[in-house]
């Protein structure tokens, strides 16, 4: 990975190595619902505790390869630094719930939905609590997008629980992330630290009473929890050290890979039900993105 530094801010530009650790942490996303179909008969509650503790020892690991840990002992002593911290690994621990538990439970088409709606959930959030100014292209993707959420939610009875879980809470997880004025190595080391407090004793009282599948099981399922560390963690970094070497248009495409692949997972390797209703929706949303990306594709077209 690259090392992160303080000497300059990066340029707003595209750079080969960028554009690899950016399509490496999209594609590995992307990948994510082979590995949470593989741990599918572990409890999600498990699971979710171990991807917290052993992400723990990665993340620190590159922090100490990286030589940045003097931002990390800053946060730990700023009470309100440590506070947001608090705030936003809350709100990851239950976005990585609704996660594994949508693709153990065969739901993994609702969280690829769940993430195409994310982008325009976040441009709604700027506009309603940073007060940014939404264009026109922008209202029409989020009234495409508010379609589709109407369409979903009149034939199912109810809201589509798991994909607006997704899409909020990932959308507040940046928003709340960006105010916390440290590197996003450290951040993520710090959340993970925070999540693994109250996720350490739970897991050691599984074992204890043998419910538990980290040591009272088969050798893969050790293996494969213990993996969760480099699953969750090796992604993050990767993608938080291309992000500062690639123009925010570009992320902005990129970020319609893992969905996809999910969605492609979903119907053509976990056989989920397509309806036709479920497609129509989808249609609004893929056009909701086409309508937002559009712009930022004359613009990378014009360069």
């Amino acid at each position: 990975m690259a090392a992160e530094t303080t000497s300059s801010p990066p340029k707003n530009e595209d750079t080969p190595q960028g554009f690899a650790f950016g399509l490496t942490a999209y594609f590995l996303w992307g990948f994510l619902p082979l590995y949470l179909k593989a741990v599918a008969h572990i409890p999600s509650l498990e699971v979710l505790a171990n991807r917290a503790i052993w992400s723990v020892p990665v993340a620190g690991i590159v922090l100490l390869l990286l030589r940045r840990t003097d931002d990390l002992k800053t946060a730990v002593k700023n009470p309100r630094m440590l506070g947001m911290a608090c705030v936003t690994a809350a709100i990851i621990s239950v976005n990585w719930g609704i996660y594994v538990w949508a693709v153990a439970s065969g739901h993994a088409l609702d969280a690829a939905l769940g993430y195409f709606i994310n982008p325009l959930f976040s441009i709604f959030l700027a506009a309603v609590i940073l007060k940014e100014r939404l264009g026109r292209t922008q209202v029409v993707a989020i009234c495409l997008a508010a379609v589709a959420v109407v369409i979903l939610t009149v034939d199912a009875g109810g809201l589509p629980w798991v994909s607006i879980g997704l899409s909020v809470t990932w959308g507040f997880y940046a928003l709340f992330r960006k105010t916390l004025p440290i590197g996003p190595n450290q951040g993520f080391f710090l959340e993970v630290l925070l999540i693994s407090i109250p996720c350490i004793p739970y897991v050691i009282w599984l074992e204890a009473s043998g419910q538990g599948h980290l040591l009272n099981a088969t050798g893969w399922d050790t293996f494969i929890l213990m993996a969760a560390g480099v699953v969750t963690a090796g992604p993050l970094m990767i993608y938080a050290n291309g992000a500062k070497l690639l123009r925010l248009s570009t992320i902005g495409i990129m970020q319609y890979i893992a969905p996809t692949m999910i969605f492609l997972f979903a119907v053509f390797a976990f056989h989920e039900p397509l309806s036709q209703v479920k497609l129509v929706a989808f249609a609004f949303i893929w056009a909701g993105l086409v309508v937002y990306t559009w712009p930022m594709l004359q613009q990378a077209r014009g360069r």
